[in-house]
Formats: structure tokens, C-alpha cells, sequence
């Protein structure tokens, strides 16, 4: 009760003394401040000088009426939620309030409940809006999550962004970890005609299975052990936006059934209710692993699979899409420098290569925490390779073809490749070292080089391109 006390101002504007009494003391417990006004030359005066949360104005006030003092409540820094109240229901009286903007248009007499109920809605829907405001405020300053990319597999991205932002269908973001599942899910609401309202995210991975169905749809006073008092979940919260269910693969199986009925039917009960809620979120989901094999295996329920799989796209890995490191990489470091209030450092064109060369198995987060980290390190304006590790992520690296024999790079670098994955892993690496020092031999003529490789000069290309190799002179 304390913690609801420290914030908010309720403004009471009525030339009755029993109501201004009553809303006064009931209010009172649940804000910080209740200030009262009789007149409307008073409230005129209360709402120049003070900041307000709520106002509740009686409509026939000694001095003029409450209608006109809207302009007076939406003049300052922080616009007040206006409810009107009034014992002449007219039609007229409700629409010129709604029409200027009252959040709510209540009638004498009134029930308290319904008064507390409702103070308690705009209370948390200011509490929203403002969260809101401070998201888009951090977007519009430039600290975005807009994604980066010039590749193929980016490029087909954002082009289903274009195209599914506005449907209402359920949405299934596959990718590995670090990929920016989230990312597009954040891209499909800000571009789409929910972005007023609000982004809510669960990882169904983070949270225990015991609690997950009670942060999703909330619960009921005493519904279990602890729950102390009623709470909304993440779909009440998400009211018209959207919801994204991030690694929705390890939801409990229990669980997924509960959530097939929110996709079919959309509504759902807290826990503890036998009273449905209705829902207008869309929700997105994603996961790292692959679905169809978690079907398979009984892990994962059929039907919600393919309830989920109505839109579907694949956030690519970083080593399918290396050619979007460069941008990446200075995308980075702008970030860095914000967020130490100082001028971003430049990548030498050693690191940039060195980095291209990498195998990244934690994709763009890894990429954007070494990144961080040599920032931290470097001395200078410049980032060089004595500032960035020896290792990504706990696995050796091939930095330069000419550091050693092929056959000794694919010995170091065999132990430190996670079993299941060693021979791509090691043909990848080592063939781009290959191409590489057949590209140096030859001048970076690209037919000579294919001749001394024994390969088709198309297949040679295609590779340069998939593997991210910077063409030389020559060609």
C-alpha cells in the first residue's frame, strides 16, 4: 500500500462537500495526494499550479461549467485522465465530454467500488502509456533495435516484415540463439497499426513451469501459495499489441494445450478464475529449436504447432549473412560510444577481416559483445587486433591462411568444435583459408585461381561470396 501511496495526484472538482469528502478519504489510500476544488475558479487556479494524474469533475460548478475547464486540464506538461461526473445523464452531457477527451463519463449516485475499480484501471493504463513513451522516446533518440543488413537472407527479412506486419495471424520466428528472434518480432509490432499499444515479452525458457501459465494470464486472490492478492498476466497487459512468447519450445506440455485454446478461441483464465478473459493480442512466437522434431518426439503438441506456424520466417545466423559484419560491426560501436557519452572508435580493416573469418555460434549478440569488450579494451580512437580475443566464444579461430599449414590450422582448431558439428565446422574454416591463399598466389585473378584449385570459375565466385572473402585487384 506504501509503494501505490508514493506517486500519483487525484484532483476532485464538485460543489457538493459529501462527494468531495467521500472521493476525497477512499482516495486518499491509494495516491499520494488528493487535492479538492468547490468552485470553478478554484479548480482553474489547482490545475495552473499542479500536476494531476485524474481529475473527477462535476459538470455544473458555481462559477461556469466543468466542460470548459478541459482546456485548463490538458494545457500543462502532463495531461491529466478526466472523468466527468454528473447527476444530469443527457446525452448531450456524454457526448461533448467524450468528444473533448474524458477518459470515462460516470452518473450521481455513484458506487465506490466502481469509483476505486476505475481509478485503479486509468492508474495502470497511465502507468503503460508512460512506459510506452519512454520506448519510443529511446527509438526516436536513435537508440533502436532497427535491424542491419545488405545480404540475401536480410534482405528476404525484411521483406516478409513489409509483408506480414499488419495481418493479425500468428507469427513463428525460428533461429538460433543470439540471431534477433526478438528483433523481428519487434519489427512486425512497430510497423505495423499496433504500434501505439503495447510490446509485451515472455521467455518461456526463463521462467519455472509452475509459474509460467500465472505470468501469462495472471491469477486470482489465493488462487495458490503466495498469491496474496489478484494480479494480471502478460496477455492483460498486452491489451491490443502484441505478445511474443520467446522459446515458446520449452513451454510445458500442460501449458501448450491452455495456450491452443488462446490461439482458437482467443481468451483464456487466470489461474484461480472459472471466468474466461478475452484477448485481442497478436502474439508471436519463437524458438531455437526445431519444432517439427519436437512434434516428433511428443515434446510439442501437433495442433499447436501448426497453429503457430500460420506466418512463418527464420532469423538467419551470422555465418549465414557475413557479409553483413562490416555494417554490424560500425552499427556497434555507434552504440558503444552512446552508451559511454563518447565519440565512436573506428575498426581497423585487420579487425573487420579477422572477424569476418570467425565462426560466431552465439551470431550477432557474440558479435556485438566483442565488440563491447573491445571497445573497453582499446586505447586509442581505433579498435586493432590486439584488442579483440583470441577466441570467439570459447572456439579457436583462423585469422590468416598464411599462419600456419592447413593441416595444423584443422588440428588446432578440431578440439574446440562441439561434437556433431566438427566437419562442417573444420571444412568451412579451413576451405575459406584455402580460397584465400589460392586468391593470394594468383594475384586475386579469380580464373587462375580456380585452374590451380581444380574448380569451376562460377563455383569459385559462388563461394567467394558465401564465404565473405573480400575481392582483391585483378579481376
Amino acid at each position: 500500500m506504501n509503494e501505490e501511496k508514493s506517486k500519483g495526484a487525484i484532483l476532485v472538482v464538485d460543489d457538493e462537500e459529501s462527494v468531495r469528502f467521500i472521493l476525497s478519504r477512499s482516495l486518499s489510500a491509494r495516491v499520494a495526494r488528493v487535492d479538492v476544488a468547490r468552485t470553478f475558479a478554484q479548480a482553474e487556479a489547482m490545475l495552473a499550479e499542479n500536476d494531476y494524474d485524474i481529475v473527477f469533475l462535476d459538470i455544473n460548478l458555481p462559477g461556469g461549467s466543468g466542460l470548459d475547464l478541459f482546456g485548463h486540464a490538458t494545457s500543462g506538461p502532463r495531461t491529466p485522465s478526466v472523468v466527468v461526473m454528473t447527476a444530469e445523464a443527457t446525452m448531450q452531457n456524454a457526448v461533448t465530454a467524450m468528444r473533448q477527451g474524458a477518459f470515462d463519463y460516470i452518473t450521481k449516485p455513484f458506487d465506490m467500488d466502481m469509483i476505486e475499480i476505475l481509478t485503479e484501471r486509468i492508474l495502470e493504463y497511465r502507468a503503460m502509456s508512460a512506459e510506452l513513451g519512454a520506448l519510443r522516446s529511446r527509438r526516436e533518440v536513435g537508440d533502436s533495435d532497427d535491424m542491419v543488413g545488405q545480404s540475401a537472407p536480410m534482405q528476404s527479412l525484411f521483406k516478409f516484415i513489409g509483408r506480414a506486419a499488419d495481418s493479425t495471424d500468428t507469427v513463428l520466428v525460428t533461429g538460433p540463439t543470439g540471431s534477433g528472434k526478438e528483433l523481428v518480432a519487434r519489427a512486425l509490432h512497430f510497423h505495423s497499426r499496433r504500434a501505439a499499444a503495447p510490446f509485451v515479452t515472455v521467455n518461456c525458457a526463463a521462467v519455472p513451469g509452475e509459474l509460467l501459465e500465472s505470468e501469462l494470464f495472471g491469477h486470482m486472490k489465493g488462487a495458490f501459495t503466495g498469491a496474496v492478492e489478484s494480479r494480471e498476466g502478460k496477455f492483460a497487459a498486452a491489451g491490443e499489441g502484441t505478445i511474443l512468447l520467446d522459446e515458446i519450445g520449452d513451454m510445458p506440455l500442460p501449458l501448450q494445450a491452455k495456450m491452443l485454446r488462446v490461439l482458437q478461441e482467443r481468451e483464456y483464465y487466470p489461474v484461480g478464475s472459472s471466468r474466461p478473459r478475452r484477448t485481442l493480442a497478436r502474439v508471436i512466437a519463437s524458438t531455437n529449436k526445431n519444432l517439427d522434431e519436437e512434434t516428433r518426439s511428443g515434446r510439442f503438441r501437433e495442433d499447436l504447432f501448426h497453429r503457430l506456424n500460420v506466418l512463418s520466417t527464420h532469423a538467419p545466423t551470422l555465418d549465414e549473412r557475413k557479409e553483413d559484419i562490416p555494417a554490424l560491426v560500425e552499427a556497434f560501436l555507434a552504440r558503444a560510444a552512446k552508451t559511454l557519452g563518447e565519440q565512436p572508435k573506428r575498426a581497423n580493416p585487420e579487425v573487420i577481416e579477422a572477424f569476418m573469418a570467425r565462426h560466431w555460434p552465439g551470431n550477432v549478440r557474440q558479435l556485438e559483445n566483442a565488440i563491447r569488450r573491445a571497445v573497453a579494451l582499446a586505447p586509442g580512437d581505433a579498435i586493432t587486433l590486439e584488442d579483440i580475443p583470441s577466441e570467439a566464444g570459447g572456439r579457436a579461430v583462423l585469422t590468416s591462411p598464411g599462419a600456419a599449414g592447413l593441416e595444423e590450422a584443422a588440428s588446432a582448431i578440431y578440439p574446440a568444435i562441439a561434437p556433431g558439428a566438427v566437419y562442417e565446422t573444420v571444412i568451412r574454416r579451413v576451405e575459406k583459408a584455402l580460397i584465400l591463399t589460392a586468391l593470394q598466389r594468383n594475384g586475386y585473378v579469380q580464373s587462375k585461381a580456380a585452374e590451380e584449385l581444380g574448380l569451376n570459375r562460377n563455383t569459385l565466385a559462388k563461394k567467394i561470396a558465401e564465404l565473405g572473402i573480400t575481392k582483391g585487384k585483378g579481376e
